[in-house]
């Protein structure tokens, strides 16, 4: 359980070349449920999630990301982490309550590697499927992949060491994994949980830039079946099945219709706060990145929206 004021990741808004291409995919592929909509723009939750949603598609020109949220403990929390960011530079947007449905007030800022990122404390329960009292173990009419969550994102820019500085002494994050090249760092897995990263960070020399959205499966067979129903349905597979070794996790990645990427995933590592943190050598990338056949994908490292 978190005893940080950051909670949790909460919301991540994709961009989308057409909406309803994309809700093909991501509601009757991966399996979320859609709970809302407004002027351009898609809301959708996973299964087992309890918030109104957590993936909002917006339909625009490119894709890519608009904005990543992260949901604080409380009104107070968010009070002391905006002091916390301005004194850090950040500049901030205050956002007011339902400009994204069932959402409250988000502080928006942006940090040094480019991105948009919003805290908020509020949001409605829309529920899920197994209920809160004597609740079942699973649902029966379930979409798709399964997804159980929206869990984490990995995001490319330039500023890594900026933005790992905002994430460890303002928002409070844990370095649970890092890439090194010597002494100088290029990938960064950061967790406000226990989970093995809730947010990563890439060095690369453009801002802002999205590579890829997750949601998590609970067995390796969930991520199996997920990669016969891409082959089904001739979802445009990237790599996978397969395992990381940074972090553990089975995986298989793969891209929506307008070419951002998704990733589904089972399993990983346990963060406690007393863990060392875990240093690949960028000699080993292949290995850290793909533990089975050791070799790297150059579009996985250079494709991004």
């Amino acid at each position: 359980m978190s005893q940080k004021d950051v909670l949790r990741p909460g919301h991540v808004c994709i961009r989308v070349l057409d909406l309803e291409e994309a809700l093909v995919h991501y509601r009757d592929r991966l399996g979320l449920i859609e709970t809302e909509r407004d002027e351009g723009r898609v809301y959708l939750k996973a299964w087992d999630e309890y918030d109104w949603f957590s993936i909002v598609l917006r339909e625009a020109d490119s894709a890519g990301l608009d904005f990543m949220g992260f949901k604080v403990r409380d009104k107070e929390a968010l009070d002391r982490l905006t002091k916390g960011l301005e004194e850090f530079g950040c500049d901030i947007e205050r956002i007011p309550d339902n400009e994204l449905k069932h959402c409250g007030e988000r502080v928006r800022f942006t940090i040094p590697t480019g991105h948009s990122i919003e805290l908020y404390a509020d949001k409605e329960y829309y529920g899920n499927s197994t209920g809160t009292r004597n609740p079942e173990a699973f649902i029966e009419d379930i979409k798709g992949m399964g997804a159980h969550r929206f869990d984490h994102c990995l995001l490319y820019g330039d500023d890594l060491d900026g933005t790992v500085k905002l994430f460890r002494e303002v928002l409070g994050f844990d370095l649970t994994e890092q890439v090194v090249d010597g002494d100088f760092q290029i990938g960064a897995f950061l967790t406000c949980s226990n989970k093995a990263h809730d947010v990563a960070f890439i060095r690369n020399p453009e801002k802002g830039k999205l590579h890829h959205v997750s949601f998590m499966l609970e067995t390796w067979d969930e991520v199996l079946r997920a990669g016969d129903l891409m082959s089904k349905h001739d979802i445009s597979l990237d790599i996978g099945p397969t395992r990381h070794g940074i972090t553990r996790g089975k995986t298989i990645y793969f891209f929506d219709p307008s070419g951002n990427r998704n990733e589904v995933f089972a399993g990983g590592t346990t963060w406690y706060p007393d863990h060392p943190v875990i240093t690949w050598d960028a000699a080993q990338l292949g290995k850290a990145i793909f533990y089975h056949d050791r070799q790297l994908n150059e579009r996985f490292l250079e494709v991004t929206t």
